[in-house]
């Protein structure tokens, strides 16, 4: 009997993207965000509007998506679902050529046991063929077949309409 399938998105899911954004804001604006900047915000929504320019050109810039720190627990809790599940990375990249050959490596880096052929470049997250996508960005799931299942990240707090998961032991909890 096959497996179910499970994708799970890169940013804001398994690598935390908000620390390096929080990092390089401060570093250049000399403002510090914190949690409580960007509660139910996007990042672009929290800061200046003159800063909102140089933040979105962070996404271009070579090196951002090199070292991100790994979400707590995503390691650990992956490879016990390897075993069970057949596992996905899907990562929206289209829009960022820059960040493919960053985002694989940080892959090979940290998720070693996911293989090469199941890292999934797009755009549009609809045309994966899974049974659940773990993801932080509900607008992933309007036209995703299997089940959205929401990662929770300052931007989509607000969200009631999909299943949620607050951190990586909730993930657990769920398919473990």
């Amino acid at each position: 009997m096959p497996k179910e399938r499970i994708a799970i998105d890169m940013d804001e899911v398994i690598a935390d993207a908000v620390q390096r954004f929080t990092e390089w804001y401060h570093r250049d604006f000399n403002v510090l965000l914190t949690p409580e900047h960007l509660h139910g915000k996007r990042l672009l929504e929290a800061v200046a509007p003159d800063h909102r320019k140089p933040l979105r050109e962070y996404l271009d810039t070579v090196g951002f998506f090199q070292d991100l720190p790994v979400m707590p627990d995503s390691q650990a809790v992956l490879r016990q679902m390897a075993d069970r599940y057949e596992l996905f990375i899907a990562t929206a990249a289209m829009g960022f050529p820059l960040s493919f050959g960053e985002k694989f490596e940080w892959l090979r880096t940290h998720f070693d046991f996911i293989p090469t052929s199941h890292v999934v470049f797009c755009g549009d997250k609809s045309i994966l063929n899974a049974d659940y996508l773990i993801d932080d960005n509900a607008y992933n799931f309007r036209d995703f077949r299997g089940e959205g299942i929401l990662f929770t990240s300052h931007h989509n707090v607000h969200e009631t309409q999909y299943r949620r998961v607050n951190n990586w032991k909730e993930v657990a909890e769920m398919f473990l």
